[in-house]
């Protein structure tokens, strides 16, 4: 088992009912930090606590600190300032609410903020999350306000038995692979609703509920695709700026997670022109309908007119009524009404009209 794992970790940071880790959500104070650790090079970690990294500095040339800090604790702003001398543009930016997905190399460091899928209880896939990064290749830091996944399962990876990251580069990969990777499950299920939709005809009371699904999905991929998109090109800047420490094989992963992420915007744009194509085949179905009932009803109004006044002449209760007193001036009256029924049908399908 890797150091950091079993007794050495605080009560706070075990989640007993999920088998992994949580972040601390009964910091005592103020105090911002979440979770740390610090990774020794070889794939296992060891605890870190937030006195401790205060003045923290590498005992071996392999050790890379990672904190994981609440942005919204009091005075975070200021330590990113003093106590790690992060330039007070690029600090406020760690901390703000200005969560555009971003990437630039600022001297030796790495600074971005990035976006992933909101999987927090009742949030929908639209809200999305954001994580601000900033690592010099010794320390990584990534600050949040709302609860994320890909740090957590990165966590997991550090204190279990997965392979870890081993330095600032590979960690920063893995943060990235995680936050692109959870799209999949929502770009699967808006695909997946589409395709039930398309199954369903559509029709009578199912129609509203299409379209309202419809119209969600829509919404859905507007959004993730204002987000994602600035994101793709901040990991194309992440792959071709990032310092030095930032390896190779590192940059190659981060284009792939960017081709990953492409396709994603791909499968995004695909489900939004289907569901506008599904949208259109719905209406058009509706005014199909539409228009072969009130062709009914014409042909329906059209055949009865002349026997309705036919009938209403006959009616009228006033003298001078032809054959009203002839005994069989009904079935004579019945007659008429019937061939000229015969000669209205025979005109309609010679006209098209049935």
């Amino acid at each position: 088992m890797r150091s950091g794992t079993g007794s050495n970790l605080r009560p706070e940071e075990r989640d007993l009912a999920g088998g992994g880790l949580i972040e601390n959500q009964d910091r005592p104070g103020d105090e911002p930090l979440l979770f740390g650790r610090v990774l020794d090079g070889q794939g296992g970690a060891r605890v870190i606590g937030w006195a401790e990294a205060q003045d923290w500095s590498p005992a071996t040339a392999q050790e890379v600190m990672w904190l994981h800090l609440d942005r919204t604790a009091p005075g975070v702003q200021r330590w990113l300032q003093q106590g790690f001398r992060i330039p007070e543009p690029t600090a406020e930016m760690l901390t703000s609410d200005d969560t555009r997905p971003r990437a630039f190399r600022e001297g030796d460091a790495l600074v971005a903020t990035l976006r992933s899928i909101n999987f927090n209880p009742g949030a929908q896939p639209e809200d999305m999350v954001s994580m601000q990064l900033w690592s010099d290749g010794r320390r990584v830091l990534t600050l949040r306000r709302h609860r994320l996944q890909a740090p957590r399962q990165v966590l997991a990876r550090i204190d279990g038995p997965a392979a870890a990251p081993t330095d600032a580069g590979s960690l920063v990969t893995q943060l990235l692979e995680e936050m692109v990777g959870h799209m999949n499950s929502t770009v699967i299920d808006m695909n997946e609703q589409i395709d039930r939709m398309f199954a369903s005809d559509g029709t009578g009371g199912k129609a509203d509920d299409v379209l309202e699904g419809i119209t969600a999905i829509r919404r859905d991929c507007l959004a993730l695709k204002r987000h994602m998109g600035p994101q793709h090109i901040a990991l194309e800047a992440i792959a071709r700026e990032a310092p030095a420490w930032f390896e190779e094989h590192d940059r190659r992963e981060i284009h792939e997670s960017s081709a990953l992420l492409r396709r994603f915007l791909d499968d995004i744009d695909v489900s939004k022109e289907s569901a506008v194509v599904l949208m259109d085949e719905i209406r058009a179905r509706s005014m199909a309908r539409g228009e072969r009932t009130n062709r009914a009803l014409t042909v329906v109004a059209t055949v009865f007119l002349p026997l309705t006044f036919l009938t209403g002449l006959l009616g009228m209760n006033v003298a001078g009524i032809p054959a009203a007193d002839h005994p069989f001036a009904f079935w004579g009256v019945m007659a008429a009404c019937i061939a000229t029924l015969l000669v209205q049908l025979l005109l309609f399908r010679r006209w098209g009209w049935l």
